[in-house]
């Protein structure tokens, strides 16, 4: 089942915790972050990466309609714009939780923000999902994760998938007729060996691509939660993935490199960098945040 994929190296960056990878399809372009290095980084069609600073660590970005990025950061929910060096907080839905910070966030097929808490240290069952609506309006939609991840959406924005990485499991969700995901069934377990499912998307056939932290692999899931296929790559930590290019049949993939050691760092010499692979599917647009 594993495919040793023709993984190509895009921006050699070193992120120590990169993440959220997100296609602007207006630019053309690719955006991530290095959570613990307060980075946003852009490549363009050319593959020119421009890198920016952050007052704050970034833990997830989505495009808006009216301009600029809606972003999950450390104190809450941010406006970014990194070319205006705009970085203005909105609110934070849980300054009770003082350990606690956002990770990844994903728009669904609606427009609405959804995005996941985790306590930084990972010793707390204190990580929850949020959706952030159109007025910024913030509602807690479940709790009790060690470490969010995704989510991502079914095609016909029925379904929700999301991450618990520390429990080595995946759920699925489907929407109420107000928008809130409910009926959490575990969609996929994984075992010893396997690594931790991270960030995902879906594409156009309706399966799960995930990126397995420890895995060193991408897999992709039927959407009765089955492994297809399994793309090995040159890098321990993958942490996310997007499909993207003008067809959106490219996937990219971020990584890490946090807790490597100098053994592992020359092993894997290009681990943080972004990666690009032709996964032979293509994906589904990434509309805007409606806000």
């Amino acid at each position: 089942m594993t495919q040793e994929s023709a993984a190509r190296l895009v921006a050699d960056v070193g992120a120590v915790l990169g993440e959220g990878p997100v296609w602007v399809a207006a630019e053309q372009t690719l955006y991530w972050v290095d959570i613990k290095g307060q980075k946003i980084f852009r490549v363009d069609s050319d593959e020119q990466l421009t890198t920016w600073t952050t007052p704050f660590r970034v833990g997830s970005l989505a495009p808006r309609d009216s301009g600029g990025f809606i972003a999950g950061t450390e104190h809450g929910i941010a406006h970014v714009d990194p070319a205006a060096d705009r970085y203005e907080l909105l609110f934070d839905p849980e300054e009770d939780r003082e350990t606690n910070r956002f990770n990844d966030g994903k728009v669904d097929r609606k427009g609405r923000f959804f995005a996941g808490t985790m306590d930084d240290e990972e010793r707390q069952d204190s990580g929850a999902f949020y959706r952030i609506n159109h007025d910024l309006t913030c509602v807690r939609v479940d709790d009790g994760y060690r470490v969010t991840n995704g989510p991502a959406f079914s095609p016909d924005n029925s379904v929700m998938y999301a991450n618990d990485s520390a429990r080595q499991v995946t759920y699925a969700f489907h929407f109420a007729p107000d928008g809130t995901p409910v009926g959490r069934r575990e969609f996929a377990r994984y075992g010893d060996g396997q690594g931790y499912p991270d960030g995902m998307t879906v594409d156009a056939e309706g399966c799960l691509w995930i990126a397995f932290w420890d895995g060193w692999c991408l897999r992709r899931l039927s959407p009765e939660g089955n492994i297809l296929s399994q793309h090995r790559l040159p890098v321990a930590k993958p942490t996310s993935c997007a499909f993207g290019g003008p067809s959106l049949d490219r996937l990219y993939v971020t990584s890490a490199s946090i807790g490597l050691s100098e053994n592992d760092r020359m092993m894997q010499p290009n681990a943080g960098g972004l990666f690009l692979l032709s996964p032979g599917v293509q994906g589904i647009a990434d509309r805007p945040f409606a806000g």
